[in-house]
C-alpha cells in the first residue's frame, strides 16, 4: 500500500465523522482521489489553492491555467468542469422546486453561481408563472467581454411562448462591477414597455458578478454574507 493510501483512508475516517471539520485542501484532496485514485492527490490540492486562493477559485479557474498545475491532467480539468456545472443546477433546483421568486435574492443567487466568474457577458431569464415559481432558467443570449446585444422582442416571445406569466433578467458584468450601466438602464425601460404591451410582468433586471448582484428595479445593492443575502439601500 502506497503512503498516500493510509493518509487517505484517515481522511475518509475524519470525514465520517465530520466533514466540517476538514480543512480545505483536505476536502479538495479527497474530492480529486475521485478521478486520481491512485495518486497522491494531498501537493495537488495544496498547490492548486495556492494558485488559486479558494475551492471556488478552484473550480472556477481556466482550463489552461489548470492544466499548468504539476498533476493536472485533462480528467481534473474535466472533473472540475462537472462540479463547476453541478453546483448552480443545486441551487436553481432548489429554486425551482421549493422557492418563490417574489424579491431579487432568490434570482441572484442563481446567477451569481452561474454567471458571475465568467470572463464574457451573458443574459439569462427566469420564467415563472401565476404563483412566482419557476417554469424556466435559461441562457439567452452571449456576448463579449464588455458588451452584449439583446432584443426585448425575442425575451417577450419567449415568455409567451412558455405561457410564463412573468420574467426577471440576468445579465452578468465580467469586470466586476455590478452597478448597471446607461445601455442597462435602456434596456429595463424597453422591457418594461414591451412587457406591459403584452401582460407579461417584467419583475426585475439583477445585473450580477463575482462578489455582488444589483437589482435595478429595487435599485440596490444584493450582497452575500454569512450564507444569507442582505441588502442595501443606496
Amino acid at each position: 500500500m502506497a503512503h498516500h493510501d493510509g493518509h487517505r483512508k484517515r481522511l475518509r475516517e475524519r470525514m465520517q465523522s465530520g466533514p466540517e471539520n476538514l480543512k480545505d485542501y483536505e476536502i479538495l484532496e479527497l474530492t480529486l482521489g475521485t478521478v486520481l485514485p491512485r495518486g497522491d492527490t494531498k501537493p495537488v490540492a495544496k498547490e492548486l489553492l495556492r494558485r488559486f486562493s479558494t475551492l471556488r477559485g478552484v473550480i472556477q479557474a481556466r482550463e489552461k491555467d489548470l492544466l499548468a498545475v504539476p498533476g493536472v491532467g485533462p480528467g481534473v480539468v474535466n472533473f472540475l468542469s462537472l462540479l463547476r456545472e453541478l453546483i448552480p443546477r443545486y441551487i436553481e433546483s432548489g429554486v425551482a422546486s421549493r422557492l418563490s421568486l417574489c424579491a431579487p435574492e432568490a434570482v441572484a443567487a442563481m446567477g451569481r453561481e452561474r454567471l458571475g466568474h465568467l470572463a464574457h457577458e451573458e443574459v439569462w431569464a427566469a420564467f415563472v408563472n401565476s404563483g412566482n415559481y419557476l417554469i424556466s432558467w435559461e441562457k439567452l443570449t452571449r456576448g463579449s467581454l464588455s458588451s452584449i446585444a439583446v432584443n426585448p422582442r425575442d425575451i417577450i416571445e419567449r415568455g409567451l411562448l412558455l405561457k410564463a406569466s412573468g420574467f426577471v433578467l440576468v445579465h452578468n458584468h465580467p469586470g466586476g462591477n455590478a452597478r448597471p450601466s446607461i445601455a442597462d438602464l435602456d434596456l429595463t425601460k424597453q422591457l418594461e414597455h414591451a412587457a406591459d404591451t403584452m401582460r407579461l410582468r417584467f419583475m426585475d433586471h439583477v445585473i450580477v458578478t463575482d462578489q455582488e448582484a444589483y437589482s435595478i428595479m429595487e435599485s440596490c445593492y444584493i450582497h452575500k454574507k454569512a450564507g444569507a443575502f442582505l441588502t442595501k439601500l443606496k
